[in-house]
């Protein structure tokens, strides 16, 4: 996949950080680092609490260096890659004050967390940026006052990026930043075939994933519609992080498949994908980022998208 977004003309390839599901992000970014020259990789994202920010720190740079400057970090709060685990996610303050002490490494700076002794990184390499993953209020706020860029992951629809907007901004507003320095990436769940069938196949796999995870906590405040917060809340109950044991078809049995599909995913034919794409871009997601590893078949996916709806979408603008 590395190489079909080098040759496709993607402009970034991010690897995520999940026990269990994944390979390790750190060795797959080494190889995606050494088998290309141009896309930039990110990180998208690790946790806090499964790696010591300062190792974390330390591996981004190092990665960084063997790709020639073309790293980003994103952290987020934790979702499976804590779970798996058996963890917790960071609580708001801890994630903020974790970005901060993480920013301020990559910066060359010594930094200390939590009154332990202060580190510092080697000198004389790059400042790799710092991006939040953030879908709630709180990590919203978080990532505009302190972050470099952010992973919105809250929905395309134009009501669903305004409301991430505002969050941003009045966490930018507050640190006294300008919302506009905080370079904003929106996720999307993809799935591309040649049928619009076929990419619908194990969708809800990706649907349940996300959506209990960024709508489940607080559904009506999230924009859930009333009659399908009972729903939400059933799913949050039930979905599970784990990919060998989910269940591609629960989303559809709790009537939330058309719902999550629309808020959360691009999927379907090359033709649907540009269609939703431009829709997207309509409704300010102006930077996507797409999450394929639940696609039916991920590399057709980052191929079939790269070769047929990239292109349409640039022509388009």
């Amino acid at each position: 996949m590395a190489g079909l977004a080098e040759r496709d003309g993607w402009d970034l390839l991010g690897v995520a950080d999940t026990p269990g599901n994944a390979m390790d992000l750190w060795v797959a970014l080494t190889l995606a680092a050494t088998c290309t020259t141009r896309v930039e990789l990110a990180a998208c994202v690790t946790n806090l609490t499964t790696r010591h920010p300062a190792i974390t720190a330390g591996a981004a740079a190092s990665v960084d260096a063997v790709a020639g400057g073309r790293v980003r970090l994103g952290i987020g709060r934790g979702h499976s890659g804590v779970a798996n685990l058996g963890a917790a996610a960071s609580a708001g303050p801890a994630f903020r004050d974790g970005l901060v002490f993480t920013r301020a490494l990559l910066a060359g700076e010594r930094a200390s967390l939590n009154g332990t002794s202060a580190v510092q990184l080697p000198s004389g390499r790059r400042r790799v940026p710092v991006y939040a993953a953030a879908s709630g209020p709180g990590a919203l706020h978080i990532a505009g006052a302190v972050a470099d860029g952010v992973f919105v992951n809250y929905g395309l629809q134009r009501e669903h990026v305004a409301h991430a907007l505002t969050r941003l901004a009045e966490g930018a507003a507050q640190a006294g930043r300008d919302a506009a320095e905080v370079d904003t990436w929106w996720i999307a769940c993809l799935d591309c075939a040649p049928t619009r069938e076929a990419a619908y196949a194990t969708l809800g796999n990706i649907l349940g994933f996300v959506g209990a995870y960024i709508l489940g906590p607080a559904p009506a405040a999230r924009g859930v519609p009333a009659d399908l917060v009972p729903a939400v809340h059933e799913l949050r109950a039930t979905y599970t992080t784990r990919r060998a044991e989910m269940d591609a078809g629960l989303v559809r049995r709790l009537g939330l498949f058309d719902h999550l599909r629309r808020r959360l995913a691009i999927a379907g034919t090359p033709d649907d994908c540009v269609e939703q794409t431009r829709a997207a871009l309509a409704a300010g997601a102006t930077r996507l980022m797409f999450t394929v590893s639940l696609a039916a078949d991920p590399v057709r996916t980052v191929e079939l998208f790269g070769a047929e709806v990239l292109p349409a979408v640039r022509r388009g603008r």
